[in-house]
């Protein structure tokens, strides 16, 4: 073999080696945000201090108490998307709290959302727990109706709810919290009346994927029928799984819409385009949903 040979085959296997190496770096990551063991636990009272002073808190007119619902975004961190499901909301009578699991831990700076968007950091396993903590904070808010809270996730954001119903604390908490606080209801989602599933991330790092919950919720699947970010399928099993076992659940798939469907704002280059039609079409739904759901 001629040296020019045995250089180039080196640089080859350095090459794989790096490649190589940056894969299981990356997948042990996965691996580690996945069970847990990489991400800090705060006290219920610490994680509510970090989220509570970005909350944006969107009512009807009056003192209320409103049926509320909690908001919680995609992995890009709050957009136009869930501010005209707030405003929406606030027209049918619904209070709306934005929930930004983002930007209290900089994650929106130089897109390092990106991260997010990757599993690379703050997974739904992680993010429930804010989803958990902003239940609580809002049974506290005077305006809100402490038996009439709805939780609406949109991509992201509802993968970040279905973990948490799929933990059902107590029985297993979010893995970024250490605890409930003292004087925190025996059911920590106490008061919570209905889901709403805004293209969630159904695949493989979805706890829900290993059997859905056992909470007879009223839940909503808002899908979109051309995603490949969150295919629809992945989604439709889990529901199939729920209605199979009574849980009363609900679908709609849209067609001819793609993920992200009812935001305007995008990254550079993203493939994705908003849907008037769609975004009206799961509006609708939604609030119809609600009102039930509120009736109750």
């Amino acid at each position: 073999m001629s040296r020019r040979r045995r250089r180039w085959l080196r640089r080859a296997l350095l090459a794989a080696a790096l490649v190589a190496a940056g894969v299981l770096a990356v997948g042990g990551n996965l691996l580690s945000r996945y069970r847990g063991w990489t991400v800090e636990r705060l006290e219920p009272d610490a994680l509510s201090a970090l989220l509570a002073p970005a909350y944006r808190v969107m009512k009807p007119p009056g003192a209320g108490p409103f049926p509320t619902a909690l908001l919680f975004s995609g992995c890009d961190g709050p957009r136009d998307n869930v501010l005209r499901w707030a405003e929406r909301l606030n027209r049918e009578g619904w209070a709306a709290v934005v929930v930004d699991s983002h930007g209290p831990r900089g994650l929106v700076d130089l897109e390092v959302w990106r991260l997010v968007c990757a599993g690379q950091i703050l997974m739904g396993s992680e993010r429930a727990g804010d989803v958990l903590i902003a239940v609580d904070d809002a049974r506290r808010m005077p305006f809100v109706d402490p038996g009439r809270i709805a939780l609406v996730g949109a991509s992201h954001g509802g993968w970040a709810i279905m973990d948490l119903l799929a933990m059902d604390p107590p029985k297993r908490l979010p893995y970024n919290l250490a605890g409930l606080r003292p004087d925190a209801p025996a059911d920590p989602l106490a008061g919570v009346a209905g889901v709403i599933l805004l293209y969630p991330y159904c695949g493989e790092a979805n706890l829900a994927r290993g059997g859905g919950w056992t909470r007879a919720v009223p839940t909503l699947f808002l899908l979109s029928r051309d995603d490949y970010v969150a295919p629809a399928e992945e989604c439709l099993e889990i529901a199939d799984a729920l209605a199979a076992r009574g849980l009363p659940v609900e679908t709609l798939v849209i067609a001819g819409v793609t993920h992200g469907f009812d935001q305007e704002e995008r990254s550079t280059l993203s493939p994705l385009a908003f849907d008037a039609a769609g975004t009206a079409a799961a509006l609708d739904r939604a609030t119809a949903f609600l009102e039930t759901v509120g009736a109750r």
